[in-house]
Formats: C-alpha cells, structure tokens, sequence
C-alpha cells in the first residue's frame, strides 16, 4: 500500500470514531438552550405585561374622562386578555381638570392565566376631565 492511501485510510477509520458525537454534544446542551429560551420568554411576558398596564392605564383615564360612573374600570379593562382581566385592579382619581387612573397586573409565570410572580405591574395615566 502506498502511502497516501495509509493516510486516507487512517481518516475514515478516525472519521467512523466520532460517529455520533455531535448528537451527544446537541443532547448534553440541550437543557442550557431550553433554560436560555425560557428565561426569554419570560422577560417578554413582563415587558408585554408593563405595555398591558400602561395601555389599559390610558383607556381608563380616557373613558373615566368622558363617561359616566364605572366607565374607568370598563376603559381600563376592556382591551385585556381573560388572563390578565382575572388579576387587574383599575382605580381613577378625579383632580381638578384631571382624571388620573391607575392599573395594577399580575406577572405570569410562563403562561398567562396560571402561577403569578409576587410582584405587580403598575401602569398610570392622566385625561382631562370633560364636562358636562
């Protein structure tokens, strides 16, 4: 046999050798990838919750603005999904010339309408108060 052909013959043996290894390697990573895609999407759930908050803050400050008695929790709660619907807390104040509503959400822990962190979201917003 000639030499290259001892070298070649020598890459396919080591070649078979590591048959398999990058399942092994994939298998034994794969719980650092699902840990790291998790901690992603919870940190998107409480920015969307903040966004929640100061959205329906704002509906409720609008419609306690111009409508009637218990138009703020309506306003404040009408564009929230079920989930967060459950767990919000709207509240109005009237000041001279103001209305100023406050929402308070619940943080879920992976999937809206189940365990809730210990900690609330609050989004607060003003509107003029219209007359009447």
């Amino acid at each position: 046999m000639t030499a290259w052909r001892v070298r070649v013959a020598r890459r396919v043996r080591r070649m078979r050798a590591d048959r398999g290894q990058v399942a092994v390697e994939f298998l034994g990573m794969l719980p650092l990838i699902l840990v790291t895609l998790v901690l992603l999407w919870q940190c998107a759930l409480v920015g969307f919750t903040y966004t929640l908050a100061g959205n329906a803050a704002d509906g409720a400050a609008r419609a306690a603005g111009s409508g009637g008695p218990g138009a703020c929790e309506r306003g404040g709660t009408q564009d929230l999904g079920a989930s967060w619907r459950a767990t919000a807390t709207v509240s109005c104040k009237v000041v001279p010339g103001l209305v100023k509503a406050e929402v308070t959400l619940k943080v879920p822990v992976l999937f809206p309408g189940s365990v809730d962190f210990p900690f609330d979201v609050q989004g607060e917003a003003a509107a003029v108060k219209e007359e009447d």
